[in-house]
């Protein structure tokens, strides 16, 4: 037995469930509208889903399937987890690693380094707009073994982040894609794929119409130029995530949060 016990809250408009430890301690709260699950001590996870179960059938809409057990919870994924399998995948040992460094050469796992370092850095930024209201995902992995950096949802509407680290190019972004050094990269258009597929996979998770708009997000570039024709697509560097705090609103908080109970789903994405 875990010993936690239920409550229900209703008030300033709020339906919720807390879950509180015998003491009074509070341990996590369930919203009963939306089905987000606010956790306040992780290592409960499992018990509190236990103690919510005969409560969980009982509640409308999505509500009832959107209390995630820790390896269905997206929202653990840290900015760049699946690089870093990769990085350590193909990482060489100690003597082949010193080989390649005495002789100057790359090894396959640096590129990988250098766009984990990217991931990292536009996660960091993103993260930093929790407190204006906004939620954020990383590494959301999708059918085909490949994944979406980032997804930020919030009071402005979706957003699908596809990051690129290049550091110290000049960069030329078109209408369907990038150019720098010398050669062209089909960025713009996965970014406009990415998106379309986080979109189907949301609308059809929330059981209503989700667009989400997709960013392309360069690092460490020395110069970037976007033509002016290019509409659908948000380009921008690092430094400028911070804008969207100042967003015009267009979602309420109980659709962000409906949103963002769907997408931390790794249900939701297994067929996107």
């Amino acid at each position: 037995m875990s010993g936690l016990q239920v409550s229900e809250w209703k008030r300033y408009g709020h339906d919720r469930l807390y879950v509180n430890r015998s003491d009074g301690e509070k341990v996590a709260w369930l919203d009963c509208r939306t089905g987000y699950l606010q956790l306040l001590v992780e290592e409960q996870r499992d018990a509190v889903l236990d103690v919510l179960a005969p409560y969980l059938t009982a509640l409308p809409g999505p509500a009832a399937h959107k209390a995630l057990r820790s390896e269905n919870d997206l929202a653990g994924n840290r900015p760049g987890d699946a690089l870093q399998m990769k990085v350590d995948e193909l990482t060489p040992g100690f003597w082949r690693w010193a080989l390649a460094r005495l002789s100057g050469r790359r090894l396959e796992a640096d590129s990988w380094r250098t766009g984990l370092a990217g991931e990292r850095r536009v996660g960091a930024e993103l993260e930093r707009l929790v407190r204006r209201g906004w939620r954020v995902l990383h590494s959301i992995p999708l059918a085909g073994d490949v994944d979406i950096d980032h997804v930020l949802i919030g009071p402005g509407g979706a957003f699908c982040f596809n990051t690129k680290c290049h550091r110290g190019a000049r960069v030329w972004v078109g209408d369907d894609s990038v150019r720098m050094g010398g050669q062209s990269y089909p960025y713009v258009r996965r970014s406009r794929a990415e998106a379309r597929r986080a979109s189907v996979a949301l609308t059809r998770a929330c059981g209503f119409p989700v667009e989400v708009q997709p960013v392309l997000a360069f690092v460490a570039v020395a110069e970037l130029q976007v033509v002016p024709s290019l509409r659908d697509v948000r380009v921008l560097q690092e430094r400028d995530i911070a804008a969207f705090k100042h967003l015009k609103p267009g979602w309420r908080p109980d659709k962000v949060e409906s949103v963002y109970t769907a997408a931390r789903d790794r249900h939701t994405w297994v067929h996107s």
